[in-house]
């Protein structure tokens, strides 16, 4: 996460439309951190998922590995 001076952040404008865009930043006071600044419609720290964002709305069959074997034996089985 990047951190910006608060002069910066006093005399620059985009900073604060990096937080509009979701890019969270600090806003720092001597090198000590003050402000965290987030978007307002940012998910909170956690809600933030994306793999396993599924889990559990469907099940997979346990022959999956096996289904069409037929038909795929018979395209690369060889019989010409």
């Amino acid at each position: 996460m990047r951190t910006v001076n608060i002069h910066e952040a006093k005399t620059s404008v985009s900073s604060c439309r990096q937080g509009a865009k979701g890019e969270s930043f600090i806003i720092a006071k001597s090198g000590k951190p003050m402000v965290k600044v987030v978007a307002i419609d940012a998910p909170a720290a956690g809600e933030m998922r994306r793999v396993g964002f599924m889990a559990g709305r469907f099940s997979v069959p346990d022959d999956f590995d096996r289904m069409a074997d037929d038909e795929i034996e018979k395209l690369f089985g060889g019989h010409a």
